[in-house]
């Protein structure tokens, strides 16, 4: 009986897998080069661990446990929760601000569908520590940073950027009670996902005053955050936090040269209690694909987990979305290829070598497993061998190919003479070299 991978999930044979490690080694240059440190938790934690974030409903969502202690656990669905408990755990003794990212593989018990599975991969990035919008903008940037990195332009998506705050002082401007703010966010966060009549009628029901509900929807049909300041005047909190949001979108964006990758966005809300101030999306333009990352401020979150209040501000990017999209767009075909060679070392089967006393003899197969392995792979080049050992050149040049070799090192007859054959795979060029200078250049190229 054949047993299928599990629904929701992904089984990543070699080409898949040389897929994965691209993206995952992107984003993790793009964080060490941005001056992030990496970090890593368990997969599964407490269950409270996510109900203290996001309600006892978060369940259904979890693959959720207990073990044989009687301990109720979940797998992680995200990461934040854990980055709070471990900077909680030795938040006096951490230098600040905290910039760390990770990579972790998360679950979570839904319906799949496209660009979303119940195992993934994602991307972290967080600065915890500094109240700065530098800060914010920082986070943003190095998402760009990256996407530019594997080709995306600012015709390929946007940063669709807006502010909690913000929404906050419209709905307290408009007349919303404090008290309704957050099913307020829940609902305007469904308002791109739903048709246009659904969301209205979802919009009416909460807030039955026309003319009230009819600026909500003005405000977040708004293009430019100037609008913001002509629709509502000075108003002191709305001004507050309009002026926090354009220093980050027209200031600091602006000079680190991805202005062009952003736009105000009102109706970008995030789904998440915990946000608090600047918070953006990135969506493929012109594409039906999901936000492809998102992420934002959350100042109360290290204090809803039991330490300090202290400030911080992230970002979350899921691979398979990602993945998607750069297949579109036609930016893997260039980019990942394979297992790459730096040489195959081949040979004209049948030869025998003796040793200069002629006591001891050596087959071409014997030579051509030790060049490949106690010197090509000992000093740091990668390097393969047939396992056809009476195969002809021919099949064996056709291997190499096949593994991307750059170059290919022919065994023969000039082999007792102390002599290789270098082939260029490329060029197809071939030059006899000396042995012994072959392996002489072998240790100055890396360096031995």
């Amino acid at each position: 009986m054949k047993i299928p991978p599990v629904k929701g999930t992904r089984d990543f044979y070699p080409p898949d897998m040389a897929v994965h490690n691209y993206i995952v080694d992107g984003w993790k240059k793009a964080s060490l080069r941005n001056g992030f440190e990496e970090y890593d938790g368990p997969i599964f934690e407490y269950l409270k661990m996510f109900q203290i974030k996001s309600g006892d409903e978060i369940v259904e969502q979890l693959f959720s446990l207990t073990d044989r202690g009687g301990r109720d656990l979940a797998l992680r669905p995200e990461m934040t929760p854990t980055l709070a408990r471990m900077v909680n755990q030795r938040i006096n003794s951490l230098p600040r601000p905290i910039k760390w990212f990770s990579v972790p593989r998360l679950f979570r018990a839904e319906r799949p569908q496209k660009g979303r599975l119940r195992e993934f991969f994602q991307w972290n990035i967080d600065i915890i520590g500094t109240d700065d919008v530098l800060a914010d903008a920082e986070i943003i940037f190095t998402t760009i940073d990256y996407l530019r990195q594997v080709g995306l332009t600012p015709d390929d998506i946007k940063v669709k950027m807006s502010s909690r705050r913000l929404l906050a002082a419209v709905l307290k401007k408009i007349g919303i009670a404090e008290a309704n703010f957050d099913s307020m966010y829940a609902l305007l966060d469904k308002r791109n996902k739903l048709p246009q009549e659904t969301f209205k009628e979802l919009l009416a029901e909460k807030v039955p005053d026309k003319q009230m509900a009819d600026t909500i929807n003005q405000f977040m049909e708004l293009e430019s955050v100037s609008n913001v300041e002509r629709m509502f005047g000075h108003d002191e909190l709305v001004e507050e936090a309009f002026n926090e949001l354009a220093m980050v979108h027209r200031h600091l964006l602006e000079n680190m040269k991805v202005g062009e990758y952003c736009k105000f966005d009102p109706s970008i809300v995030r789904g998440l209690a915990y946000y608090t101030g600047v918070v953006f999306e990135v969506h493929a333009e012109g594409s039906e694909l999901r936000a492809i990352c998102g992420g934002g401020r959350y100042d109360n979150l290290l204090k809803e987990f039991g330490g300090p209040e202290i400030t911080g501000t992230g970002m979350g990017m899921g691979d398979c979305v990602l993945e998607i999209l750069l297949r579109e767009k036609g930016l893997l075909d260039r980019k990942v290829e394979g297992p790459d060679l730096d040489y195959f070392v081949a040979c004209v089967p049948g030869i025998t070598f003796d040793d200069q006393g002629g006591m001891v003899k050596s087959t071409v197969e014997d030579e051509v497993v030790r060049l490949t392995t106690s010197q090509l792979r000992t000093k740091g080049f990668r390097a393969a061998f047939s396992y056809k050992a009476n195969a002809g050149l021919s099949k064996q040049f056709k291997e190499a190919s096949a593994q991307n070799a750059k170059k290919c090192v022919i065994i023969g007859e000039e082999f007792k003479n102390k002599k290789l054959t270098i082939k260029d795979m490329d060029t197809g060029k071939q030059e006899l070299v000396d042995y012994d200078e072959f392996l002489s250049w072998l240790d100055s190229a890396k360096g031995i």
